[in-house]
């Protein structure tokens, strides 16, 4: 165990109180290893926010069993307050628990207070090891932003000399996947130009967004290969901004080639199409570069098995698995475009390799809900970004507080990582102008819409709201209900669903012209109504791909935009290709399309179909009504007909249990 684990679960002892507070104003109990280590130690973290919804479970799960001598949910309690006054809560609880106070100015004394309090709590661990190893004096607000940069997040700025540290650098902190905070960004980047490096260019911008950086190495590739003699054009129909800086990049460096090389095999970068390659051309440039159909193919085949070598494990952070599940997105969405031509082995054995990851991860993941990780997801921060789906009302709130008074919710219905690539790549070639803040969250299990979508709409765990849980009638006036109780007026909130085609946006945008709607939220149903006529998602992508071709998307996001909506834009779920194995003849489903999962409100009827359907996987979900309990189909089955090839949803699965989360913006604008 860190020292840095020994310092904070020193205040906890289960054998003390059953009831404990913790005053933790920044999140620094929220650390997922810390979550997981208090809970083999017998504790259970619940967040106080809402006073009624608290009340509400406290005494439900808690109160009433301890009342009754019975041992609960969990030995020990910790309500988590974010807050240095214990006084804000009910007085029974400050009366009855014990209250632990937690601060990163005390934590971390040697360094500014202002700089540490950006730094995520997964890094904390590693924060305290160097400041108690490393420093003896205290540091002044831009001393320790420099050795937060340094032991965090391995960035020296000031060591940067010429433009091979400066790429070498940023390519390798987001091939890591190292995401700077913007006051690191801001501070980075101010002692970068400093030294007269790129000094009219966005260097906080390319420091900041893996995205708008490959995008610069993407244009600055060809045109280098271009150098090189070798023309032609993106193997899997990548389209570039216009407004990219055309730049020169030193690839030959060694210090660059072993990156860049790794990089297109991860499908952070894509190859050059070309006609032929000279035999003098050096061999470290074809993991870039393609001749044919098979190359195309054999370099996805590496791909993934890179994917394989580095599929996240039940000890891995929601972090690790968000990262892993963008890249399978962007290679399935490969595959998805591959045309039925060339080397017939190849296609195989991308088909095989494609079988083994889904296996490999699925499993993994299914261990990783198993072990509760999934159930620590709830209480993670939302400021920077949702986690979960009902995180995302409370996100777009804070946001709306930074000064996006417009904001604009658009729910693609069963969209999974991979189909937003490909919407993704459609408007960047479509609609110039674009850029994209990707990211991704975690759908509600069971991945049905009437628990998921109506956990994003209403903020909300599943089990308070209950009474609606298996229909979505309630989802507007949950939406509205929501933005109500934050003093937005009822007329100001706008919820439509059902959309997809072009005729319907006359009608969409009279209503914002005259309502003028401070916050909108609309479901895009046409990918989810598709998959389930479909029996192969490489269907599925050639449909959205004629439906892309209407118009209705871009001239959706211009609308909302150049009124001057922020666009934050998601899915309550993806989907998966599956095998029936027949339907149980008990229990009922949240949602009659969510095929890979039944729910039960008996214990012996769940008991029957597990025993009469030995595949299946029970699993205990924290956020569920008591009585609300799932059994999802194992692999990649699903619950039709036995033998019977579909494209459904309701399991657990990379590809229906994290999805996307991207704000998107005209080029230019501010964040």
């Amino acid at each position: 165990m860190s020292q840095w684990s020994e310092r904070i679960l020193s205040h906890f002892t289960a054998d003390l109180t059953r009831l404990w507070v913790a005053c933790d104003p920044d999140d620094v109990l929220l650390d997922e290893k810390l979550l997981s280590e208090l809970r083999s130690r017998g504790f259970e973290v619940m967040l106080y926010e809402d006073p009624f919804a608290f009340r509400a479970e406290y005494e439900e799960r808690y109160r009433a069993a301890w009342d009754r001598g019975e041992p609960g949910p969990a030995p020990s309690l910790i309500l988590h307050l974010r807050s240095a006054d214990a006084n804000t809560l009910p007085w029974d609880i400050v009366h009855h628990g014990r209250v632990v106070r937690l601060s990163l100015a005390e934590l971390f004394p040697r360094l500014a207070y202002s700089a540490v309090q950006q730094v995520e709590p997964e890094h904390f661990a590693r924060l305290f090891h160097a400041h108690q190893t490393e420093l003896q004096t205290a540091r002044g607000e831009h001393e320790s932003k420099d050795f937060i940069l340094e032991h965090v997040f391995q960035l020296s700025p000031r060591s940067i000399r010429n433009p091979v540290d400066f790429w070498r650098e940023l390519l390798r902190i987001h091939f890591a996947n190292r995401s700077l905070p913007p006051l690191f960004v801001e501070h980075a980047a101010r002692i970068i130009q400093g030294k007269g490096l790129f000094p009219d260019l966005p260097v906080a911008t390319w420091l900041a967004s893996k995205r708008a950086l490959l995008q610069v190495v993407q244009d600055a590739w060809r045109r280098y290969l271009s150098e090189l003699g070798l023309n032609g054009s993106f193997a899997d129909e990548l389209f570039l901004p216009y407004h990219i800086a055309k730049l020169e990049i030193p690839f030959d460096h060694s210090d660059l080639q072993i990156l860049v090389d790794s990089m297109f095999l991860d499908g952070s970068l894509h190859p050059l199409a070309v006609a032929s390659v000279p035999a003098k051309m050096p061999s470290w440039i074809k993991a870039g570069i393609v001749q044919d159909p098979a190359a195309l193919q054999a370099l996805i085949l590496k791909g993934l098995d890179g994917l394989i070598e580095s599929t996240p494990t039940v000890s891995s952070s929601h972090k690790e698995w968000s990262e892993f599940a963008k890249r399978y997105g962007e290679i399935l969405a490969r595959i998805h475009g591959l045309r039925g031509t060339g080397d017939s082995e190849h296609l195989s054995n991308i088909t095989e390799r494609i079988k083994a990851l889904q296996v490999q991860s699925d499993e993994s993941l299914r261990a990783w809900v198993a072990a509760k990780h999934y159930a620590d997801l709830i209480l993670q921060p939302v400021t920077k970004g949702p986690v979960m789906l009902h995180h995302v009302p409370r996100f777009l709130r804070h946001r709306r507080s930074a000064g996006e008074t417009k904001v604009a919710l658009l729910v693609f219905d069963g969209l999974a990582i991979d189909q937003w690539v490909q919407i993704r790549e459609h408007l960047t070639a479509a609609s110039k102008g674009l850029t994209f803040e990707e990211g991704t969250a975690f759908a509600w299990l069971p991945t049905v819409t009437s628990v998921s979508r109506q956990a994003l709409f209403s903020g909300l765990k599943p089990r308070e709201f209950e009474d609606s849980i298996d229909r979505t009638d309630k989802e507007e006036s949950l939406w509205k209900m929501f933005w109500q109780n934050e003093g937005v007026s009822s007329n100001e909130v706008m919820y439509r669903r059902a959309l997809r085609q072009t005729n319907q946006l006359d009608a969409l945008e009279a209503d914002l012209i005259d309502r003028r709607p401070k916050v909108v939220g609309l479901v895009i149903d046409e990918v989810d109504d598709r998959l389930h006529k479909e029996r192969f998602k490489k269907d599925v992508a050639m449909w959205i791909g004629n439906w892309l071709k209407t118009g209705f998307v871009d001239r959706l996001f211009s609308l909302l935009l150049d009124k001057g909506y922020h666009i934050y834009l998601t899915a309550d779920h993806g989907n998966v290709e599956s095998t029936g194995v027949g339907r149980p003849s008990q229990g009922m489903i949240a949602e009659m399309r969510g095929e890979r999962v039944r729910v039960y409100r008996s214990e012996p009827l769940l008991a029957d179909s597990a025993t009469a359907y030995p595949n299946t996987v029970r699993l205990d979900i924290a956020g569920l009504p008591a009585n609300f309990m799932p059994l999802f189909a194992g692999g990649r089955t699903a619950f039709v007909p036995e033998g019977e090839e579909v494209v459904v949803h309701g399991g657990v699965s990379i590809e229906e249990l994290i999805v996307p989360f991207v704000k998107i913006s005209y080029s230019g604008d501010v964040a």
